[in-house]
């Protein structure tokens, strides 16, 4: 008797633990339900409501092959979903370890990246960048007003360089190397990085000057740049999925898509900047940056960075429109609340990611289809959803 007592008591202390999770686990998928029919963009016209599309009628109707989202909630993932087809014809199937072109997201993983040199010691955000390039010097002309170029100037976009992205190259051509892309010397298939004004004026989107970055990057650690970012920023976050080269074709990765429908040429290009457009990844891998972020910036974590450092990297160098732009980063004007963002676009791939710079939540979709109108829509249905801090306020118009 004694004996049946005791099972009894141990079932009623498994099932104590086991009815809350089942709750949590039911929430989410309510929430996840929700957020599959809330999509909406951001102006409405001829109309007082605001509409709720649903994930799969918007795919059809942009086009879009496949869609891979995470969600962060309370400073951790709270779920990851994909949607539709890795390679349409090759019947393949997203799935949450699908590799994606980042595209510029890239930026703002280097930007991480880079700070660490700094944290280390070794480059200085306010000196001459060319003080730090070994393999190659920035040709300073008369456009620079005699002003020196800052590696602060390079990772917010202020350094008055042209340049501002890059098409990438189809996989059976020959690829260049990054002095070449800087040179703009065949086989780079983009003009040379030189000043278009003088630095330090105003915010002016530069690839280019990413792409510097990341020379400085491996002249400084004297490692190539994969090796150091694996190293320094991948393992120490656990994004296991993150590359910028990719070893054969059997590996889950996505092929691009235009918004005809039609797929790329090849399945995807290939781009040798990797600081700027060149790192392959997954929405659960960008979630656990996002969260480092989060956690570095409230002095709770420093896997990468120290408090001192991710601090300094989120701080505004410039302005641009309603928005700010720090090192890697741009704060994001959602109706009176800033958010940490950085989006991005290569050949037949678009993605987004939004973060909250003191509440611990955020949303990355990856597609693999241009198609940018999209994508936000998913974002603003995230927001709704979660009841985000001023983030979805349509503007209705007549």
């Amino acid at each position: 008797m004694i004996h049946i007592e005791k099972c009894l008591l141990l079932l009623l202390i498994a099932f104590s633990f086991l009815l809350p999770a089942q709750k949590l686990n039911r929430d989410i998928r309510n929430k996840i339900l929700k957020v599959e029919n809330s999509l909406s963009p951001n102006i409405i016209s001829g109309t007082e409501k605001v509409p709720a599309y649903t994930i799969f009628n918007r795919m059809k109707q942009f086009n879009v092959k496949g869609v891979s989202i995470v969600v962060v909630n309370n400073y951790k993932i709270e779920w990851i979903k994909a949607y539709g087809y890795a390679d349409e014809e090759e019947n393949r199937k997203v799935d949450v370890n699908t590799l994606f072109q980042a595209a510029s997201i890239s930026k703002t993983v280097n930007s991480l990246g880079f700070m660490k040199l700094v944290q280390q010691g070794k480059v200085d955000l306010d000196k001459d960048i060319n003080d730090y390039l070994k393999s190659w010097k920035f040709p300073y002309d008369s456009t620079s007003k005699n002003k020196i170029i800052t590696s602060r100037n390079l990772l917010s976009h202020s350094a008055g360089l042209g340049v501002s992205g890059f098409s990438g190259y189809e996989r059976n051509a020959k690829i260049p190397d990054i002095l070449q892309i800087l040179n703009g010397i065949s086989p780079a298939n983009s003009k040379p990085v030189r000043s278009i004004k003088e630095p330090g004026l105003e915010f002016d989107y530069s690839g280019g000057g990413t792409v510097i970055s990341q020379l400085i990057l491996t002249d400084t650690s004297g490692k190539s740049y994969e090796e150091f970012l694996k190293k320094e920023v991948f393992e120490p976050l656990q994004m296991t999925h993150s590359t910028y080269t990719l070893k054969n074709d059997t590996l889950n990765i996505a092929s691009g898509y235009y918004s005809d429908g039609k797929k790329v040429k090849g399945k995807y290009h290939l781009y040798p900047e990797y600081s700027a457009a060149g790192l392959w990844t997954t929405p659960e891998d960008l979630a656990k940056y996002m969260i480092e972020c989060q956690l570095a910036l409230k002095g709770k974590s420093e896997k990468v960075l120290t408090q001192k450092y991710m601090q300094e990297r989120f701080t505004p160098a410039v302005n641009y429109k309603e928005s700010k732009v720090a090192l890697g980063v741009f704060h994001r004007y959602k109706n009176g609340v800033y958010y940490f963002n950085h989006n991005g676009g290569n050949e037949g791939f678009t993605c987004a990611s939004y973060g909250s710079l003191d509440k611990g939540y955020g949303v990355v979709v990856m597609t693999n289809t241009n198609n940018q109108e999209f994508m936000l829509e998913i974002c603003n249905s995230v927001a709704r959803v979660y009841d985000w801090d001023h983030f979805f306020v349509p503007q209705i118009t007549k």
